[in-house]
């Protein structure tokens, strides 16, 4: 029999029967467990669900990995490359490769009766996925586009149809400054809004047939392709499969390519996005103290008002390491009764906030509408060991009383 273990538990269950001066010190400690981890809860949900939403918008914008022409600089004018390669079959039938389309971008300046816009045009192929771009579409709906004829019609963003005063079904005049002028008239089949204003000012959306045909390009000729991954957690590893499949240049007339991740092109965003983990940890940490405070409290109040039962006990022979396990495996109790509480409190406002939107951000500031979740399981379970594992290591310290406590003085206690 574990004896420690059984003495805990009649403890325990005593407790509940009859009313001792602990009980409150006690519902205080297993409040502050609660407490704390239901923030830690729902801090570390809506920090991986503000980077997943973030990340998921940048990366709609512009893929996991692009390959373009190493000769293209940072401007939207690139130079093509031909959209038959020898590793795109490669790289398609590569393990974590979801999907590889071509694109083509081009500057342009839009001028109506009354105002005037420089927006940059990106034009897709018959190729593109609007799984995230569809799902955004606040009016009207995407265009098709076939191999064998362009369509005029493009989406635009909300943030622009606002300020040049568009709506679906209007036409514009887009103009180009190249040798010599050019222009083009597209009709709007949609408006998208994805609340990242830095892209939605400046992106529309066209057939990649009119890029290539305002620059002189023929069919074939793309300005690089987008690449999307199933994991972006292994992007660093893909980007590196991607410069492997393509590998190097052997003669002096083949083109050259350059492979950017995500994370390189726009690395302001990514740093402020994992700049947030520092907030995430300070309240994880001050969490955890706060809890272990009102434990360590908890756990001196138990040893004070059993400190008769704990001199009776050494003088029956116990040992100060049996006696510390009594009160070790009543705190595992109350932090246990916390941690409980805790999930049920924490999860529970995180799904309500999952599932109606109650608290919403403003888009100009935050880039999304209502505060975002994500709730994993591995996340969870990490919280409440670690949790568990921090707490029980910082009671160490304070029930070493117990072996400072001699049976005479015990017993006399009072």
């Amino acid at each position: 029999m574990n004896f420690p273990y059984f003495i805990a538990q009649r403890l325990i269950k005593g407790r509940k029967e009859e009313t001792s001066f602990s009980r409150p010190i006690n519902v205080i400690a297993i409040i502050g467990i609660a407490t704390g981890l239901a923030v830690m809860i729902i801090a570390v949900a809506i920090l991986t669900g503000f980077k997943q939403e973030i990340r998921d918008k940048v990366v709609g914008f512009g893929s996991h990995i692009q390959i373009t022409n190493l000769d293209s600089n940072i401007s939207y004018e690139a130079t093509p490359i031909n959209d038959t390669q020898s590793f795109i079959p490669v790289l398609k039938q590569t393990p974590g490769v979801k999907h590889i389309q071509v694109f083509a971008t081009k500057a342009g300046i839009i001028k109506t009766d009354e105002e005037i816009q420089g927006v940059v045009l990106k034009g897709v192929g018959s190729d593109f996925d609007w799984s995230y771009f569809g799902s955004n579409i606040v009016d009207g709906s995407p265009f098709s586009v076939s191999d064998t004829s362009r369509t005029d019609k493009v989406i635009i963003s909300r943030k622009l149809s606002a300020m040049l005063r568009l709506k679906t079904g209007d036409s514009f005049a887009m103009h180009f400054i190249q040798d010599p002028p050019r222009m083009r008239k597209f009709t709007i089949c949609g408006i998208y809004e994805t609340s990242l204003e830095d892209f939605d000012k400046i992106y529309i959306f066209c057939d990649i047939g009119h890029i290539q045909r305002l620059n002189g390009w023929d069919e074939s000729m793309v300005s690089g392709f987008e690449i999307f991954i199933d994991n972006f957690d292994d992007l660093d590893v893909m980007t590196q499969k991607v410069r492997d499949a393509i590998g190097y240049k052997i003669g002096e007339e083949e083109p050259t390519f350059k492979t950017t991740s995500i994370r390189t092109k726009y690395p302001q965003i990514f740093d402020w996005l994992n700049f947030q983990d520092i907030n995430v940890v300070i309240i994880i940490i001050l969490m955890l103290v706060v809890a272990g405070f009102n434990m360590i409290s908890g756990l001196l109040i138990l040893i004070l008002e059993k400190t008769n039962m704990i001199g009776i006990l050494k003088a029956l022979g116990s040992e100060d390491k049996a006696i510390r396990k009594v009160f070790l495996y009543q705190a595992a109790y109350l932090i246990i009764k916390g941690l409980i509480w805790g999930n049920i409190v924490g999860l529970g406002l995180a799904y309500l906030q999952l599932r109606t939107g109650l608290i919403s951000l403003d888009p100009a500031s935050y880039y999304i509408k209502t505060v975002p979740i994500n709730l994993d399981i591995t996340h969870i379970i990490m919280l409440n060991a670690g949790t568990m594992a921090a707490i029980i290591i910082m009671l160490l310290v304070p029930s070493q009383l117990i072996t400072r406590i001699t049976p005479v003085k015990a017993i006399r206690y009072d």
